[in-house]
């Protein structure tokens, strides 16, 4: 049976400087955080608990927040008379990350992570996707392919669902596709970018055509880097929507067709198990599973 997952302290202090100051910015004060560090930890407190523990308008407790102090609070004082060791520097969060994932999705969203959790220093490494390999050990590891991996526990953290595009430079020499690009004469007639990232097979299957997948053309194993060959004007590519969209917002790259099929790849956050019980990885594990919602 697995040992029951405890609280992080940072956020059952959040917890406690709350219901005694009544006030974010009190708390936040005397925890040397910001204020929206503290409104995280209690929101993950809670989400943890199960329960509201306070009435929002003026942080007067619920029953079950009276019911939570009432052991929390004691604990707290108890772990203070601790000997106490000497003062050790910020934990260290080692993350394992796929490039274009990391570009596109968590490095615009980061600041949002750093202001709720100041004390965390993060180290970022890149991880080749599909082959799960990464330069050095980490303690969490976005991975991306179809799962499960054997040994480690996973989050599900972002399908999506994939359709031909290319640049408008290429459209306007070598189309237009009246068909969308679902019948075998207009694919036949263009250079399809490759990658085992996104296989042909999908699009091929889900529009009923018989065709192997290609074996000349362009080939990549970074899904940026498709996107960015068929920008170039290399041929025709199956972008990932969620992943793509800076590249169609742009006006980079235009689809071919309205329709879009899931891919059979996505991405996971895994770990090996027990990492959950450090504080920080929990923290991360919480708010990358939010800030992809």
């Amino acid at each position: 049976m697995p040992a029951p997952r405890i609280p992080p302290i940072q956020n059952l202090q959040a917890f406690e400087a709350l219901a005694r100051l009544r006030g974010v910015t009190a708390a936040a004060d005397e925890l040397n955080v910001t204020p929206s560090a503290v409104s995280h930890r209690l929101r993950q407190l809670e989400t943890q608990l199960g329960t509201r523990l306070f009435e929002r308008s003026d942080f007067t407790l619920t029953a079950d927040g009276s019911a939570a102090l009432a052991q929390v609070r004691p604990a707290l004082q108890a772990l203070a008379q601790l000997p106490q060791a000497a003062p050790r520097g910020s934990p260290r969060l080692r993350i394992a990350v796929t490039p274009t994932f990391s570009r596109e999705l968590l490095l615009p969203r980061l600041a949002g992570f750093r202001r709720a959790w100041p004390d965390i220093e993060l180290v970022l490494q890149v991880a080749i996707p599909l082959l799960d390999v990464v330069g050095e050990p980490a303690d969490l590891e976005i991975r991306y392919g179809a799962g499960p991996y054997p040994g480690m526990e996973q989050q599900l953290l972002l399908s999506d669902e994939v359709t031909p595009a290319c640049s408008p430079e290429f459209l306007a020499e070598h189309g237009p596709f009246d068909e969308h690009f679902e019948a075998q004469a207009e694919v036949g007639r263009v250079r399809l970018i490759r990658s085992p990232l996104e296989p042909w097979s999908t699009w091929f299957a889900a529009c009923g055509l018989a065709l192997p997948e290609p074996r000349e053309g362009a080939q990549f194993n970074d899904v940026g880097l498709m996107l960015d060959a068929a920008v170039a004007g290399l041929g025709v590519t199956l972008a990932r929507l969620r992943l793509g969209a800076a590249w169609f917002d742009s006006g980079r790259l235009v689809r071919l067709s309205p329709r879009a099929v899931p891919s059979p790849h996505q991405h996971h956050l895994c770990w090996k198990p027990g990492t959950l019980q450090r504080w920080e990885c929990a923290a991360f594990a919480d708010w990358l599973v939010q800030a992809l919602a």
